[in-house]
């Protein structure tokens, strides 16, 4: 076997540290490597161990098999570092310290034997402690003792060959196997049964696996480059967080690359490659990124057969590709099998073998910080959705509506008749003629009692006139409200609270709105007008106001307490498409709507009083400012604003999967996000907080987007990337929509299998499921004011009477 020593490319990002000529095909081999060591066969019975640390140093040569080697593993710990190897005749522990001190004195290095004659074994892994190790040979898995030769059990149950079987991290009793049937299996060693038996999940084997111990989940990934994510908790049902398909996020990241950062000059990007290959999962790594808590950490190294990836698990976002053929300078083209290690200084051991030669390299990746991977969006750190420059004198914005001034008095001549009215009161009083005759005439009151006059009533509103939002409760879960809404199967479209939380908005399909107490309680007032579905509801910031929009191509906007609207617009001859996120903007000064490819904004004047003699004539204003189109020209299928401090960001998403970044302050498109999703996002909701809760400045830049079968993500604005991604739901056909918590820690979403799910914004893991529903949850919403939530189901269609209902749930 032939080395070469480190590649003289050191300023590139994959650098090859060692080159091994062999004398046969080594590409589906497990390979063994460590952050000071590195073990690969020679001539098929012996071990050749190189020191990393040491790149002079001589290779250790070890031998003991009598079959060629068939896998090869490290043990966890440094001191002492174990090397555990197998052939079909044995399966041999070696002390590596111990091995170089004999071989220095001259004495041949000798190993333990731990398993005979067991077969084949194709994979081999230590236990945390390093006590036991798990040898897969066919359909069973071998336990056995890492000291003497000693099988502890044997577990079979898998119908198809092994792949791999690893010990969980936190619970050394626990051990998971994958198989080319396409299942893993959750092993109890103490009892020697099987936990947890997964379905079938691809149409290809599945190859590797690794666990995640901070989060508590389990990755594997198969042939055909599927990529599962689940949980596992203590009672051992696994329940799935992500699925991506690796050569998919790949294209979305080649799209992202060429529309948002293309001054990259490939560094980070990817070459286009005419010829399409499939991309097998043949090994999953771990990656700690120096600049984050490990507690949040999901980002792995994916070794495929034409390179390494390094997705985020929480985001199902592509990072970054090392591809071989953007590094010609090394000697491997093609892998067939990877090994991977954490190295010293942030930096990644990879162990490579190559699939049609017999070649093994060393490679190492260095990353410094999280700099080479998060510099594609620094030019979009400018964008935030706190202003940090004043207004431009050309701003949208700026624009002021102007009032009409008192008419000028009309002059007349010295004997001209001035025009009077014929009453001394704006309303007149009714003849009677409509009336039934009185048949009760006057009778005066006697015996009348003066009340005495009692003590004044304080105000109990006195005081603390907002109390604070608590920051440490926990999520909602506990139902506390339950009713019907409606008597009639029509389903409930749009919520939304007022920002006191006292009162709560619900439009329906049929057209009305239903105001209700926040408690639920009561009979709520309804008010009609629109001809068709209800889109949207609104409140304005001083809660003196509430808009309604409809699928009619009408907006109404509607006085507290009063039963007919200030101001109606729209139709036909006014907007040609439904309008979409209609609500109040920047304080109230603004109205903004979005009606096909447009996004208008309107000044506006409310004026609420009224003339009995000229009671149709509305004297409330509305002017069109400025009418922005997004850059595509699609129809815009969602708008969030925020209304409760001064913005100039507006988030618009389209039909075509796209999500695009307007700044109102000079009303142009600030930036563009293509292919967000799977499907066209219907929902976008931004992270508002409340008058009751304060957050810092950076979280108010995040944002959600929901998409049938593409799941909730968690977008953040400073970067235009997505941070996190919650599948747990589901939602395979009907708008269920998403929303944050006041304090910004929870975000709860609606789903089709009739309950709710409330995330941990860190987690990609559902905290609650809650149930108790008969319907599809369409809606959700987080009171502002007191921890509780409420849900407004979708109608479902049964033998029983349907009926929309609403839910309230208490921490």
């Amino acid at each position: 076997m032939d080395g070469c020593g480190e590649g003289s490319g050191t300023n590139r990002l994959m650098v090859e540290k060692l080159s091994l000529s062999c004398d046969r095909l080594l590409s589906h081999l497990q390979l063994a490597c460590c952050p000071s060591h590195c073990a690969s066969p020679l001539q098929g019975k012996d071990l050749l161990i190189h020191c990393l640390l040491d790149t002079e140093l001589k290779a250790l040569r070890l031998t003991g098999h009598h079959g060629d080697i068939s896998a090869m593993v490290f043990g966890t710990g440094r001191d002492p570092l174990l090397l555990c190897s197998a052939s079909a005749d044995y399966v041999i522990i070696w002390d590596i310290r111990r091995c170089y001190r004999r071989t220095r004195e001259g004495v041949v290095a000798s190993g333990t034997v731990i398993g005979t004659l067991l077969g084949k074994v194709v994979h081999l892994s230590f236990c945390p402690c390093d006590e036991r190790v798990a040898a897969c040979s066919g359909a069973k898995v071998y336990i056995l003792n890492s000291n003497i030769e000693e099988v502890l059990s044997v577990l079979a149950g898998h119908l198809g060959p092994l792949t791999a079987a690893e010990f969980c991290p936190w619970d050394k009793d626990i051990l998971v196997s994958i198989s080319e049937d396409r299942t893993f299996k959750v092993w109890g060693l103490k009892m020697e049964q099987i936990l947890y038996q997964s379905a079938v999940l691809s149409a290809s084997p599945l190859l590797s696996m690794l666990f995640l111990e901070k989060s508590r989940q389990l990755v594997t990934g198969s042939a055909d480059g599927q990529v599962w994510s689940f949980t596992l908790p203590e009672d051992h049902r696994c329940h799935l967080v992500t699925k991506l398909d690796l050569h998919k996020v790949q294209q979305r990241h080649q799209r992202h690359l060429d529309t948002v950062a293309p001054q990259t000059g490939g560094v980070l990007g990817i070459t286009p490659d005419p010829v399409e290959t499939a991309k097998p999962v043949l090994r999953i790594g771990p990656y700690h990124r120096p600049d984050i808590d490990h507690g949040q950490q999901s980002w792995v190294w994916m070794g495929s057969s034409d390179g390494l990836y390094l997705v985020d698990l929480g985001t199902s976002e592509l990072h970054m590709t090392l591809l071989f053929r953007d590094h010609p300078n090394l000697s491997i083209t093609m892998a067939g099998s990877w090994a991977m290690s954490q190295g010293l200084d942030n930096s990644m051991i990879f162990v490579v073998t190559s699939l049609f030669e017999a070649l093994v390299s060393v490679l190492e990746v260095r990353l410094l910080g999280s700099g080479s991977v998060d510099n594609l969006c620094q030019h979009l750190e400018r964008l935030s959705v706190m202003p940090s420059a004043p207004l431009m004198p050309e701003s949208p914005l700026n624009a002021e509506l102007k009032k009409k001034g008192p008419k000028p008095p009309t002059k007349t001549g010295k004997r001209g008749v001035k025009e009077q009215p014929l009453v001394f009161h704006t309303q007149v009083k009714s003849s009677g003629y409509t009336q039934c005759p009185r048949m009760t005439m006057f009778s005066p009151k006697t015996n009348v009692q003066k009340k005495t006059p009692g003590p004044t009533k304080t105000n109990k509103k006195i005081g603390c006139l907002v109390s604070e939002y608590p920051g440490d409760t926990a999520a909602p879960s506990v139902p506390h409200t339950n009713l019907s809404t409606v008597k009639t199967p029509t389903p409930v479209c749009c919520t939304q609270y007022s920002g006191d939380g006292k009162q709560i908005l619900c439009g329906l399909g049929d057209g009305s709105v239903l105001l209700y107490k926040s408690s639920l309680t009561g009979t709520p007032a309804v008010y009609t007008g629109h001809d068709k579905a209800v889109s949207s509801v609104a409140w304005s910031h001083i809660r003196q106001w509430w808009l309604s929009a409809s699928e009619d191509r009408t907006l109404r906007i509607w006085p507290t307490g009063s039963p007919e609207p200030a101001v109606t617009m729209g139709g036909d001859e006014k907007f040609s498409k439904t309008i979409r996120g209609a609500q109040f903007y920047y304080l109230d000064k603004f109205l903004l709507l979005a009606s096909g490819p447009s996004l208008h904004l309107y000044l506006y004047h409310l004026d609420n009083t009224q003339d009995d003699i000229k009671r149709y004539q509305q004297r409330s204003a509305i002017k069109l400012t400025r009418c922005l189109e997004t850059k595509s020209g699609t129809d815009i299928t969602a708008v969030s604003v925020i209304n409760d401090f001064y913005s100039y960001i507006v988030l618009v998403s389209g039909a075509d999967r796209s999500i695009q970044v307007l700044d109102m302050n000079t009303g142009t498109v600030a930036s563009q996000l293509p292919d967000a999703h799977s499907r066209a996002v219907h929902h976008i909701t931004q992270n508002k907080g409340s008058m009751f809760s304060s957050q810092t400045p950076d979280s108010y830049n995040l944002f959600l987007t929901s998409a049938v079968t593409d799941g909730v993500k968690l977008w953040d604005l400073r970067t235009l990337r997505c941070v996190r991604r919650y599948e747990n739901h589901v939602n395979r056909c009907h708008p269920c929509t998403a929303a944050f918590s006041p304090c910004g820690r929870f975000i709860a979403s609606g789903s089709e299998d009739n309950c709710a799910y409330v995330y941990d914004i860190r987690s990609s893991s559902y905290l609650h499921k809650l149930q108790r529903h008969s319907d599809t949850i369409l809606n959700v919403t987080f009171n502002p004011a007191i921890p509780e939530s409420a849900h407004l189901p979708l109608i479902s269609c049964s033998n029983r009477a349907p009926a929309s209902r609403a839910t309230v749930l208490s921490c």
